[in-house]
């Protein structure tokens, strides 16, 4: 690799940052959203979304840690990429399962109002 592909002193803090507030406000769409059972198609594929970015800055960190990038280089895109792979992939399936249970209740609620009328 020829040169580093950005100065670590000035620019290091910026994947992690903007990473960090995007999964802040998934997590609060889903919170907000998903027990209502609202805006299913925004929060997934945000959801999904951010776990496509967090799998490219991972590979990314891989890429810049063999491509000799100094360790400001490849850290700050590693422990985004990281931590969104191994925070986001565990709480994606949760996610959904709060969309299936308001769906579920959803249809209990129009069963319970046929059968009282």
């Amino acid at each position: 690799m020829n040169g580093v592909w950005f100065d670590p002193n000035h620019w290091a803090w910026l994947p992690g940052t903007v990473f960090g507030c995007l999964v802040g406000l998934w997590g609060t769409l889903a919170g907000v959203f998903g027990p209502r059972g609202q805006a299913r198609s925004l929060v997934v594929g945000f959801g999904l979304l951010l776990l496509a970015a967090a799998a490219v800055l991972l590979v990314a960190a891989l890429i810049a840690l063999r491509g000799g990038q100094p360790y400001g280089v490849w850290f700050a895109l590693l422990l985004p990429g990281a931590q969104g792979v191994l925070i986001l992939g565990p709480l994606f399936p949760l996610v959904l399962k709060r969309y299936r249970q308001a769906e579920e209740r959803r249809m209990q609620a129009e069963d319970f109002q046929q059968s009282t009328t």
